[in-house]
Formats: structure tokens, C-alpha cells, sequence
């Protein structure tokens, strides 16, 4: 297995084979809100309790990859099932610094 590039080796001109970096999965999640609960009001939930986020109604959704923000958007239905249209998408020279 070979070394991982060090900022070094991006200042000599080393290549990164982009095959390899394409084939690397990566976790994809959306992000709806958050919130912060004490742990005796955690234990308290119950089927039909409610959470309040700290997200208005209508504020876009966070796209995250591996926990970092790459986009925004809304949520729509295909086929059934839920997806996201991107509204926002982070630059990219920002999410290769990011991930």
C-alpha cells in the first residue's frame, strides 16, 4: 500500500491517481437540525414527543459528506422514495479543503 500524499509531495507536483480517489466511498447524509436536550429530557422521550430543531420551516436542508456541509437544498420525492434538490452547492475548491 503506498504513502499518502503529503502537502509536501502536492508542492513537488506528485499526481493523485483520480481513479482511485473516484472509487472512494464516502457517507452522505441530510441534515434537517439540530438540538441540544439535556440527558433527563432524553431519557423522558416517548413514541409522539416532539424535538424542536433549531431549523425555521423552509430553511434548507444541509448535504453532508463525511460530516462536512457540501450543499443545501429542499426535499422532493422520486419514486417514492426521498431525495434532495441542491439550491446551494459549496465551491469546490472549498469542499476538497473541507473533506
Amino acid at each position: 500500500m503506498s504513502n499518502p500524499m503529503t502537502e509536501a509531495d502536492a508542492d513537488k507536483g506528485v499526481q493523485i491517481d483520480v481513479e482511485v480517489v473516484q472509487n472512494v466511498p464516502v457517507t452522505i447524509s441530510v441534515e434537517v437540525g439540530r438540538a441540544v436536550l439535556k440527558i433527563r429530557d432524553l431519557i423522558r422521550l416517548t413514541q409522539g414527543s416532539v424535538v424542536e430543531l433549531d431549523r425555521m420551516a423552509g430553511e434548507p436542508l444541509d448535504l453532508l459528506v463525511n460530516n462536512t456541509v457540501v450543499a443545501q437544498g429542499e426535499v422532493v420525492l422520486v419514486n417514492e422514495r426521498y431525495g434532495i434538490r441542491l439550491t446551494r452547492v459549496v465551491p469546490a475548491n472549498e469542499r476538497l479543503r473541507n473533506l
